[in-house]
């Protein structure tokens, strides 16, 4: 089994940053493109930002030039870093991971979420 545990969220006011990661355990052979995505009330999942194995990164431009997706691949390990925080940023942010199992099978997996909250 592949377990994808987010962590960080949180209260934060405007203006502010936070921190997040995601951390994959279980029996993984290899991960490959990782990603956040967030989900607001009432409102569709939506892509925040990707990351290749080799680093390559995409975001979506409601957050271009404030948050920052990186990942240490030896730890198995996403993170976000997010500035310049607004209210519109509120959602539960969720981690989400191409994992392979072994040589030939990989699978999509999710984090159970974390709740992000900016305050006016």
């Amino acid at each position: 089994q592949v377990h994808l545990v987010e962590s960080g969220g949180g209260l934060v006011r405007a203006g502010g940053s936070m921190k997040l990661s995601c951390v994959a355990s279980g029996d993984i052979f290899a991960i490959n493109d990782m990603a956040w995505y967030r989900q607001a009330p009432g409102d569709r999942r939506e892509m925040v930002a990707q990351i290749t194995r080799d680093g390559s990164t995409h975001y979506a431009d409601s957050i271009k030039d404030r948050f920052t997706v990186s990942r240490d691949n030896a730890q198995k390990t996403l993170f976000l870093q997010m500035n310049s925080l607004k209210p519109e940023d509120t959602a539960v942010y969720y981690c989400n991971a191409d994992i392979q199992v072994s040589k030939n099978y990989a699978y999509n997996y999710w984090g159970q979420g974390t709740q992000v909250t900016v305050s006016p």
